[in-house]
């Protein structure tokens, strides 16, 4: 089975598709399956394997990743029947549209993977730029996937909610073991961490907590919330401002953390929070958990199992309900907190392994494939 998987671009480590797409088709590979990836430049600050092409952006406007020679490529792969399945991932950019181009009345199937960006807030957000390119571009070029792929239930319905009705395979993101952790000694005096990791963008509903903390943080002067992720557009600026405004004491922004810097930093802290309006999924979750940190996540992402898993808090998206969350989590004793990092700890071992997700992925492809029984993941009605 020979697999092309097509993002825009993976430029920077805080992108939850940086990872996940990444991680997916190296997963892939392992288990057998023939897969290559292509994306845009600019080119990521890393050294990439063979099996990832890196094609220019030639045209303009730069944002939207136009490139001649990614779509040459992926042309030729599906001419001369090189592939067997297209995989792209996201949408609103030319490396999403090219894989619905070349793959229209081919031997070549598509599988098209939303990445959160069928999601009412996200079609809400430059809403008037999306609605010019779904009609001229993208709708028409995803309208013959044979398959789409949701990482939750939520997705599942925006896929649905877009009027499409093909058949859908409902695979969450999977994410690494971290190094182990090793707990040093809380010195005397040593603040208790709230985190927040990941992009500071709008729709992550950083605005929200920092309300929400203004409300609780003189109760609970142990405590301190801390801020970690690379700016988007100048939003910091704006972050700050609200601090000084809410006259703040007790928050600490800090640059991104990669690597195993990132994953200290997840073990540091006792609590993560992502009051976010929109997710598909949330890598930072599954990292937290996976660290053994629990979390709190407002509905704006699909984590629910959390309350079943005893792993953390899920709550209504607003600053009220982070008001209440945040009383119940701070209040809680270390041991406490500890538990349910635990019980998160072993729900990401138990279910969202990298080689339990390439498993489920590669029967889809099988079946869009050969036919055969449906696998249980993936839903036709």
């Amino acid at each position: 089975m020979r697999v092309i998987h097509v993002v825009p671009r993976i430029t920077s480590e805080a992108s939850g598709p940086t990872y996940s797409v990444m991680a997916l088709c190296e997963a892939l590979r392992a288990q057998g399956g023939e897969t290559r990836l292509g994306v845009v430049e600019p080119a990521p600050d890393r050294s990439l394997p063979d099996w990832v092409r890196l094609f220019p952006n030639s045209g303009s406007p730069f944002q939207l990743g136009r490139s001649k020679e990614l779509h040459n490529w992926l042309r030729t792969a599906a001419q001369r029947a090189e592939v067997d399945i297209v995989h792209n991932h996201s949408l609103w950019m030319m490396p999403n549209i090219y894989p619905g181009w070349v793959t229209r009345s081919r031997a070549a199937r598509l599988m098209v993977s939303p990445r959160g960006t069928l999601s009412e807030w996200a079609l809400n957000h430059s809403r008037f730029k999306k609605r010019i390119m779904w009609w001229m571009l993208q709708k028409q070029a995803i309208r013959h996937a044979a398959c789409f792929h949701a990482t939750a239930e939520s997705e599942y319905e925006d896929i649905r909610r877009a009027g499409f009705s093909q058949p859908v395979s409902i695979i969450p993101n999977g994410i690494a073991a971290p190094p182990v952790r090793i707990d040093a000694p809380s010195a005397a005096g040593d603040p208790r961490r709230l985190l927040f990791l990941g992009r500071l963008h709008p729709k992550k509903g950083i605005e929200n907590l920092l309300h929400a903390w203004a409300a609780v943080e003189r109760r609970f002067p142990d405590w301190v919330l801390e801020i970690v992720g690379p700016d988007n557009d100048g939003y910091l600026a704006r972050l700050q401002a609200l601090q000084r405004e809410l006259r703040l004491g007790r928050v600490d922004f800090h640059g991104p953390a990669f690597g195993a810097q990132k994953w200290q930093t997840y073990q540091n802290a006792e609590l993560y929070i992502l009051p976010t309006h929109s997710e598909n999924f949330a890598m930072t979750v599954a990292e937290s958990l996976a660290a053994g940190t629990p979390a709190i996540v407002t509905k704006g992402a699909p984590w629910q199992g959390l309350e079943a898993h005893h792993a953390g808090w899920w709550i209504d998206t607003g600053v009220d309900p982070l008001v209440a969350c945040l009383e119940e989590a701070l209040g809680c004793s270390q041991e406490a907190l500890r538990e349910r990092g635990i019980n998160g700890q072993q729900w990401m071992e138990r279910d969202f392994s990298w080689d339990r997700i390439a498993g489920m992925m590669l029967e889809t492809y099988d079946w869009l494939l050969n036919g055969g029984e449906r696998p249980i993941h993936v839903r036709v009605s």
